[in-house]
């Protein structure tokens, strides 16, 4: 695996004697590779025996181009749309790009209501809705508030990057376009 792929660097973060209660924000623009390195990284987990927990979300290409957003469920394995493309056909909430389902955040925060432990969290992502609006992935935020003593990692987009650090100052950061580069 190369040296600065998102799986070596997942990889590294990962060992059976290294993974530490804690919170680390995963940031980087647009297009870095957040969601993928998440997904390494609970994908690496699992090759070392460990049950990670939490929600990601992929995007859904169709001819190359971003036309929704799914939400996978790490401990099931199951997916439901989470959004569709601004003026598509689905989705409750709004956004500047996007139409949000709430059927599916509400299944989210269903998940993410039932993980009491686990050995890794991975939250992909926290954005304006949990934190300008208070809905969205919201239970995500609870569970990293209540410090549990597994280790987390939250996808912060870079704009809100200050905002998640004033509420988790104790959280380290990892930015995954300075870190690839």
């Amino acid at each position: 695996m190369p040296k600065n792929s998102p799986g070596a660097l997942a990889a590294s973060f990962i060992s059976l004697n290294e993974l530490k209660p804690g919170l680390t924000l995963v940031t980087g623009p647009r297009g870095a590779g957040k969601t993928r390195w998440c997904m390494d990284l609970a994908d690496h987990a699992r090759r070392l025996g460990l049950n990670p927990h939490g929600l990601v979300s992929p995007s859904v290409m169709e001819g190359g181009q971003k036309v929704g957003i799914d939400l996978l469920a790490l401990g099931s394995g199951e997916r439901r749309r989470l959004a569709y493309r601004k003026g598509d056909v689905g989705g409750d909430l709004w956004t500047s790009d996007w139409q949000i389902v709430a059927d599916t955040l509400n299944w989210g925060n269903a998940i993410l209501e039932r993980i009491q432990s686990c050995d890794l969290f991975i939250l992909d992502e926290a954005g304006p809705l949990e934190f300008e609006h208070g809905v969205g992935l919201v239970a995500g935020l609870g569970i990293v508030d209540a410090h549990k003593d597994f280790p987390c990692f939250v996808v912060i987009r870079p704009s809100l990057l200050s905002v998640a650090q004033q509420r988790w100052p104790w959280a380290d950061v990892l930015d995954v376009n300075a870190e690839a580069a």
